[in-house]
């Protein structure tokens, strides 16, 4: 059997590939896990400082869930639905946001459901011109399970995120971009590049502030302004012991380019 979830480390990023084409990506039980499970390896590996998660084929990044296995779940009660589907959804798209190594979406074709809630849920993402977006739950019946409803109205607003979800209608990576689950929308041939383009420009700085930035942002979100500052402050207290930040402080007296550690 192929892999689920494809991986490749080019330098500093890893290349992560959902790999069930011929199902458009669809996330599947096995999907997600092994995907967590190479999360987990990557956070612990200190030559990885960045991510690009993308789709496989030309069609797809991701159709969202797999209907034929999450409606069995479905069949055996509330309580195994939302063991087996809504948790382990839910904690992927968590993980994600939280992940303290930025995560870059590259958005190589459909992105419904699941795939969406990905793209809303990551750090960044590149769009292709080919892409197309939609939360289609309502068409099943059912509310998008995976955050979806409570993430994409704090990035597009109350008002435009309800209009997606009650609709079920497909928006182009235009729209998406307007509505900020994008960061920018590029020619498909030039995807890839701009997602590596775009981690590269990160990848220049230190992963110990990078860190503390992806944690007082996520965290701060679903904090008061007040909260918010006190997690601004505790991140920031975390750093000043840091060879990175004296490093960031001497290089910029010394008027040199920084040499990080990421210690």
């Amino acid at each position: 059997m192929s892999e689920i979830v494809l991986y490749e480390q080019i330098d500093e990023i890893a290349h992560l590939t959902l790999n069930r084409p011929e199902k458009l990506n669809a996330l599947n039980y096995a999907l997600i896990d092994r995907l967590m499970e190479i999360l987990d390896r990557i956070e612990d590996d200190g030559s990885v400082r960045a991510v690009i998660l993308t789709g496989a084929g030309e069609r797809a990044f991701s159709a969202g869930g797999d209907i034929p296995e999450f409606s069995q779940s479905v069949q055996a009660g509330p309580q195994t639905a939302l063991k087996e589907f809504v948790r382990r959804g839910q904690a992927m798209t968590a993980r994600m946001e939280a992940f303290p190594k930025p995560i870059i979406a590259a958005v190589n074709g459909i992105a419904y459901g699941g795939g969406c809630e990905i793209t809303e849920a990551v750090h960044l993402a590149v769009a292709s011109d080919r892409a197309v977006f939609a939360k289609p739950e309502i068409n099943l019946g059912m509310p998008p399970t995976f955050g979806g409803t409570q993430r994409l109205s704090r990035l597009a607003g109350r008002k435009r995120a309800l209009e997606l979800l009650l609709t079920g209608d497909t928006f182009t990576p235009q729209r998406a971009f307007e509505l900020g689950l994008v960061n920018m929308v590029v020619p498909h041939e030039d995807l890839q590049d701009a997602a590596r383009q775009l981690a590269s420009r990160i990848l220049r700085h230190s992963p110990l502030a990078a860190a503390s930035i992806i944690t007082a942002v996520s965290r701060g979100l679903n904090m008061s302004i007040g909260e918010g500052l006190q997690m601004e402050g505790e991140q920031f207290a975390r750093v000043v012991p840091t060879h990175d930040l004296r490093e960031g402080l001497d290089a910029w007296i010394a008027r040199r380019a920084p040499v990080y550690k990421g210690v």
